[in-house]
């Protein structure tokens, strides 16, 4: 039968395990992207959040880019603003990137932020729009022709000075995924997943990870059994090849690809629903989740 001083025991083996992994990852920056039903139940996220506040204290630099796909569709039903997808891409025009915009940057973006500070942590807020430039993405159809999608955006560049301003504060930038149009004309609405690798790609990142509602890459989509822990760029290169990697997967593992290429170290896949899941993939030798490897 176990005993109070069992589990306090337990609890400093489970410490203790975790040592050369602060060791080795104190000063280094991850790139947290928060996404899919991982931001929709509010437990979940506040839980999230703690373990972003135990890694600041434990001496990394987590800098949080976040998604809110499901809020954007509740406002525009609000609004009775019918939602229009273009190879996975929601249609933006002028008047839905303020909807767009109201909701990432002056909604979630600040409730993300109240959350690490309530927990004991220190974060601000970055709208996107400060620190992203993008131009306009234009998806082609099957016969090569330019599809217009409104203000969808790509970004091209990332002002690198307020995120560092914060991270040398000590500080944890949470950062919406709006962008500034290259011609300064405006917003632009630019994939979540796409700007965390841009963000990460820029910052050299120890760590880009992805928190969202799958548990990572499967060899079958069906059987969250089928997960593979680790692969490495080749392996990854070759799954997409064969179709392994699709759907919603493949825009995320192309940009994991191109983080790599530019210099970030792992890219992890993890299941923001699960507790606690961002510390076990980060701290524990077999983590949860895939890790791409260089």
């Amino acid at each position: 039968m176990s005993t109070p001083l069992d589990s306090a025991i337990q609890k400093s083996a489970t410490l203790i395990e975790a040592l050369p992994y602060l060791l080795q990852y104190r000063g280094k920056t991850f790139l947290i992207k928060m996404g899919g039903s991982a931001m929709e139940d509010p437990q979940l996220v506040k839980n999230v959040m703690r373990d972003i506040v135990f890694m600041e204290l434990a001496g990394i630099n987590p800098v949080v880019v976040h998604g809110g796909g499901k809020a954007i569709s509740a406002a525009m039903n609000e609004s009775g603003i019918e939602p229009e997808w273009v190879e996975g891409f929601r249609r933006t025009t002028t008047e839905l990137i303020k909807i767009v915009e109201q909701v990432l940057s002056y909604e979630l973006n600040p409730s993300l932020v109240s959350m690490i500070n309530d927990n004991g942590g220190h974060a601000k807020g970055i709208p996107g729009h400060e620190v992203l430039r993008a131009k306009p993405y234009l998806p082609k159809t099957a016969t090569g022709e330019f599809i217009d999608i409104g203000r969808v955006g790509q970004v091209e560049e990332v002002n690198l000075a307020p995120i560092n301003e914060l991270i040398s504060q000590e500080t944890v930038p949470v950062i919406s995924p709006i962008a500034l149009n290259c011609d300064d004309s405006g917003p632009m609405n630019v994939n979540a997943d796409l700007a965390a690798a841009a963000i990460a790609k820029e910052l050299k990142a120890s760590k880009l990870i992805y928190l969202s509602d799958v548990p990572g890459v499967l060899k079958d989509k069906e059987d969250p059994t089928t997960l593979i822990s680790s692969i490495d760029q080749s392996a990854a290169a070759s799954l997409i090849e064969d179709g392994t990697i699709a759907g919603g997967m493949l825009p995320k593992v192309n940009s994991a690809l191109e983080a790599l290429q530019a210099g970030v170290d792992k890219v992890h896949f993890i299941d923001g629903r699960m507790p606690h899941s961002l510390l076990l993939e980060i701290f524990t030798p077999s983590g949860i989740g895939t890790e791409i490897c260089q």
